[in-house]
């Protein structure tokens, strides 16, 4: 069982990003043949592409904390020694895990609204919940890796390794 945990938490973003990008470039590339060749579109088309790039950008989120591949600055970095260099990234991993809870917060919240109201997407006309979720969802896999990344430098700075600086996230 440990084994498919390591495989979940080494490649699960992975697959995941893997799986919406598919779909996203697949119904995008049905619907333009539809609008081209046959002179008709559909509105679910519209929709999937919508949704599953949202899930795309919100796993993507978790999968660039991960591999430590999100945006920041860091010429600093470069100039101080390597234990203030761990407890800078260890307290923007505060400050981001602090954030990602506020966000799962709210977000959660127009989930449960979503839910409690029954909305239906227009064009697909299923409920408006398995989309809206992927916010809190992609705050959850943020907080997750969030933890693990402290942990990770916590221990390094322990042990007096360097910092885990990101690996590439597609080779």
């Amino acid at each position: 069982m440990s084994r498919i945990f390591k495989a979940l938490d080494k490649n699960a973003e992975r697959w995941l990003l893997l799986v919406f990008y598919v779909m996203l470039v697949g119904t995008m590339f049905i619907e333009v043949i539809r609008r081209e060749v046959f002179s008709y579109s559909s509105i679910w088309g519209e929709e999937m592409v919508r949704y599953s790039f949202i899930y795309l950008a919100w796993i993507g989120a978790s999968a660039a904390v991960k591999e430590r591949g999100h945006i920041r600055i860091d010429v600093i970095l470069n100039y101080v020694p390597q234990t203030v260099k761990t407890l800078l990234y260890m307290f923007g991993d505060v400050v981001m895990f602090i954030v990602a809870l506020i966000a799962l917060y709210w977000s959660w919240e127009a989930v449960h609204v979503s839910w409690k109201f029954g909305s239906v997407t227009h064009g697909l006309r299923i409920s408006q919940v398995w989309f809206l979720f992927a916010v809190p969802l992609g705050f959850a896999l943020v907080t997750l890796r969030l933890v693990q990344s402290f942990l990770r430098d916590l221990s390094d700075l322990r042990n007096g390794r360097p910092v885990y600086e990101g690996d590439k996230l597609f080779d």
